[in-house]
């Protein structure tokens, strides 16, 4: 993914086709469609198959303490996703496949013994460490019925070089995330991340019990962070940087033979003003994430009749998010919460003497998203200088996402309070803030996101 668009949105800067032509050298070529047959029927726009694999054995040893990926390499994939990219070049949907999934592969001979098997299950990334990227193909077609145009696989080596060519990417998390086996170690806020530490990021998934789901959603949040520094952060129109990054993209990457620079170049001036918001992200529907298979132990199954409807939406080329209203670019962006405003109860009380307060502020807090109870109250006493939020302990991530809303509203812990936070509105009122959460409600049929709705803001 990051060559797919990355390169593309480079080449769009108006640098000019001879720069572009001069790096094709850098990648090495396979041919993962060699002797394939009853292919899928070819869709509209294009399929890019995109495959991290485990690269380990050219990391250096310093990298490998560092950054804790030690053990021998799989020679498997670590990560699939497909890459549609529309027909008129204005949008990229990215469906990540999980590494578990159940597949049913081909038949084929076993590249590293020679053997023939007949068609068997396994899981899905067992594909590229049987049969390589050939076989990989041909799985990832008969599961989806999506026939690919492209292949392109990237390592852990070239990753880590595209990542620190671009200055790093921004990461937002609501909350600290800790995984004991990549070494991720992340504060909640605001963070720029070199390549070993995005490495850390998309690798890691045993931050919480979301497992594989978790760590493809952080791998969407990162794919849409790197096109927002790609396209915002001066590379486009300085040559220099624009060869050093390009270089990066392309030093370890393997592609099929038909994906060269005049390709790159014609898809590049199409998708001229690319941004996070023209890409969207879902993961395929699961059905059964422990869907046992004898021989093979736990695999993930995919939801049937829900898979055949987005990869249909692919080969129609149809957007898998809903349209959304138009809005003005000077909007404030909404700021990123651990817990979703909409599974928090709010009661509001008017703790000031300006008659209809409270009436204004739950209308205000369920606009954003709050569950509101809809019957704002007058409190008791005297007048209130600050707004003050109460909340039972246990509910204290809760309490954060509403203070949040509500710029500085003072938190106030009651033991026994409930799951329903109280706010008291008080003179120093000045608005709600909008608030989202750090993994944004999921929308349509497909539950995808777009780009935007997940870089930091």
């Amino acid at each position: 993914m990051a060559t797919a668009l990355s390169v593309t949105v480079l080449a769009a800067g108006g640098i000019g086709h001879a720069v572009v032509t001069g790096l094709n050298t850098g990648i090495t070529r396979v041919d993962p469609f060699k002797d394939m047959k009853n292919r899928p029927q070819a869709g509209h726009g294009m399929n890019v198959l995109v495959v991290g694999t485990d690269g380990r054995d050219r990391i250096t040893a310093e990298e490998k303490e560092k950054y804790r990926l030690g053990g021998a390499p799989c020679h498997c994939t670590d990560t699939v996703m497909l890459v549609h990219i529309s027909e008129d070049r204005d949008r990229a949907s990215v469906v990540s496949l999980p590494r578990d999934s159940y597949a049913e592969m081909p038949e084929h001979t076993d590249l590293t013994s020679g053997e023939k098997h007949q068609a068997h299950p396994v899981k899905l990334n067992a594909a590229y460490a049987e049969g390589g990227p050939g076989l990989t193909v041909r799985t990832v077609e008969s599961m989806t019925g999506v026939k690919i145009d492209h292949y392109l696989e990237v390592d852990f080596t070239s990753f880590m070089r595209t990542v620190d060519a671009v200055g790093g990417v921004q990461i937002c998390t609501a909350r600290p995330v800790k995984d004991p086996y990549t070494g991720l170690d992340l504060k909640a806020g605001t963070h720029e991340l070199d390549g070993g530490q995005a490495l850390q990021y998309v690798r890691s998934r045993h931050i919480d019990g979301a497992a594989d789901i978790g760590r493809m959603q952080r791998q969407q949040r990162f794919l849409a962070a790197l096109v927002e520094r790609i396209s915002s952060g001066g590379v486009l129109f300085n040559p220099v940087r624009f060869r050093e990054v390009a270089t990066a993209l392309l030093s370890s990457v393997r592609a099929d033979e038909d994906f060269g620079t005049d390709q790159l170049f014609a898809l590049a001036k199409a998708m001229r003003g690319f941004t996070p918001a023209s890409s969207e992200f879902v993961s395929v529907p699961i059905g059964d994430m422990s869907f046992p298979v004898k021989g093979i132990g736990s695999t993930v199954k995919w939801d049937a009749a829900k898979a055949q409807k987005l990869f249909q939406a692919l080969r129609e080329d149809r957007p898998l998010t809903p349209a959304k209203p138009a809005s003005s670019d000077k909007a404030p962006r909404d700021v990123v919460v651990d817990v979703a405003p909409r599974t928090v109860r709010v009661q509001v009380y008017n703790g000031t003497r300006t008659d209809g307060l409270g009436r204004k502020v739950d209308d205000a807090l369920r606009g954003t998203g709050f569950d509101t109870t809809r019957t704002p109250m007058t409190a008791p006493g005297t007048d209130r200088a600050r707004t003050v939020v109460e909340y039972d302990p246990r509910w204290d991530r809760s309490a954060k996402t509403l203070a949040a809303a509500l710029p500085g509203a003072e938190l106030k812990p009651v033991a026994g309070r409930g799951g329903t936070l109280r706010v008291t509105v008080g003179a120093d009122y000045k608005g709600v803030r909008a608030v989202r959460a750090e993994e944004p409600g999921r929308a349509g049929p497909f539950e995808a996101v777009t780009g935007d709705e997940v870089v930091c803001p």
